[in-house]
């Protein structure tokens, strides 16, 4: 009898056993650590809202392709109400795909969700008509934005993302590209009124009939539930942080094409100051005669040491002879180009930088300015840049005469040149130029603008004339200057 009993015991055991690998873990059930997997291979825990067919499993995937569907995680690990916790899913997109991971959200029958935060998955998708849309993947839509994607279509990257009390990270490919700490009065558009933090479930996007987006080996691990922590920020980090929301919730691309790896500082500093501050970098090598670059090879060395970086590639174009160091071809794979009208031969055949006091020569002011004038209207109409930096820059001698020596005849010749030749003009914090009166000029006349830091030393700042000129000349998104793709 003792030993049917004991048999009987060990049967019942071996069962329980079994079935505690096979079955899912619930919160009480899983401690933090544990690593759970949220697809088996079947849609059986995950439950789609309209045009259901937009999403099925393919070769053991998750595939989203159809027309506007979301499919909500619905299955029983922590009775999918997450709060706390890290989630790694493996991504792969076709060309123009837009799709995204949404967390702390609801199901919903139809529409996109109303509840949570989306994680954007577009790494090429442009848009269309009017309508840009420049935030790439790892972007925590409306609140920060990547504005150039780490990671490439048709091809496998892992995006993980961690939320812990008010603090949103997220990494792809191991690459930290977002770290922000939710304030107590999030800034949110009134369409996007409940991202904010709570708890929910995990959904995945099926965006148009046009995005094709895979998932596969979507895990999730719980951390522990603890109480919300204060925001011990200084006020003014605080009203910084909103304003970029603002700027955020209304599409604005908070971009600064001007930085430098100069002075000491690296790109692994540059990355940490974006993900402080919410601005994308774009992240520019001085190219011309006497400086870093001087050929198509030096160019391309730039280019591949920041692959895989969510920065963009800029080249800055020194002199008047760089459009003949390099080829079309190497210029194209940069992201931008741009120069300004520091450097020139005057009239008297002297080399001439308009920083440089020794090599400044005014006898006439009014001559010099037709010279400067007439200068910067032929680089913008015959070299092939994208944005004109270091606008309406003066020498030292004469810039306390700033507002005199430029004069709405010469600004204008000025930005009808750059709009004609299609060239941005840059809002420069550095020297804080150009002046309100031409920034509004230049939006009247349908210029595009740039924000640039333009760096000397290691330190980088906010781009905090450049958004100040946002608020005073009333710039919106579409007064703003995207690159174009890699090629173009």
């Amino acid at each position: 009898m003792e030993m049917k009993k004991s048999m009987f015991h060990f049967m019942v055991l071996s069962v329980l056993l079994v079935a505690a690998q096979f079955d899912p873990l619930t919160a009480a059930e899983t401690t933090t650590g544990d690593w759970i997997s949220l697809f088996d291979g079947t849609l059986d825990d995950w439950k789609a809202g309209e045009n259901s067919e937009t999403f099925r499993v393919q070769d053991g995937v998750i595939v989203a392709n159809g027309r506007r569907s979301h499919l909500f995680y619905v299955g029983p690990v922590a009775n999918h109400n997450f709060k706390n916790f890290e989630l790694k899913a493996e991504v792969k997109t076709a060309p123009g795909t837009n799709s995204g991971i949404y967390f702390h959200t609801a199901f919903q029958q139809a529409g996109w969700p109303k509840k949570g935060y989306e994680v954007q998955i577009n790494n090429t998708h442009r848009g269309s008509g009017n309508y840009r849309e420049l935030k790439k993947t790892g972007s925590l839509y409306s609140v920060r934005s990547i504005f150039k994607s780490p990671v490439k279509d048709d091809e496998w990257f892992t995006m993980h993302v961690r939320v812990e009390g008010r603090r949103i990270q997220i990494r792809l490919n191991d690459l930290l590209v977002v770290d922000y700490i939710e304030p107590d009065e999030p800034v949110r558009k009134t369409e996007y009124a409940g991202s904010v933090l709570s708890q929910g479930t995990f959904a995945l996007q099926g965006h148009d009939p046009n995005s094709k987006v895979c998932f596969r080996n979507l895990f999730v691990r719980l951390l522990p539930d603890a109480p919300r922590p204060k925001d011990n920020r200084p006020r003014s980090e605080i009203n910084y942080q909103k304003e970029i929301s603002t700027l955020s919730a209304a599409y604005f691309p908070l971009v600064d094409l001007h930085v430098h790896l100069k002075g000491g500082l690296t790109i692994e500093q540059a990355l940490e100051k974006s993900r402080q501050t919410g601005i994308t970098y774009g992240i520019a090598q001085n190219c011309g005669l006497g400086f870093p670059v001087t050929s198509d090879e030096g160019l391309r060395n730039f280019i591949k040491s920041l692959e895989g970086k969510p920065v963009f590639v800029g080249m800055q174009a020194e002199g008047r002879e760089w459009v003949n160091l390099f080829s079309p071809k190497a210029i194209a794979q940069c992201d931008y180009v741009f120069t300004d009208a520091m450097t020139f031969t005057d009239e008297q055949g002297r080399r001439t930088r308009l920083w440089m006091p020794a090599e400044v020569h005014i006898d006439d002011k009014q001559q010099f300015m037709e010279m400067l004038v007439g200068k910067i209207v032929t680089i913008l109409s015959t070299e092939p840049i994208d944005i004109y930096v270091n606008p309406t820059f003066l020498p030292e001698v004469i810039a306390a005469e700033y507002d005199t020596l430029w004069t709405r005849e010469r600004m204008q010749r000025v930005i009808r040149a750059a709009v004609e030749n299609k060239v941005a003009i840059e809002i420069n914090s550095r020297y804080r130029i150009p002046s309100p009166g031409f920034i509004k000029l230049a939006k009247e006349m349908g210029c595009k603008f740039t924000f640039g830091t333009n760096n000397g030393a290691a330190e980088l700042g906010t781009c905090e004339y450049s958004r100040r000129m946002v608020a005073e000349c009333g710039l919106t998104k579409d007064d703003m200057f995207a690159p174009e793709p890699k090629g173009q």
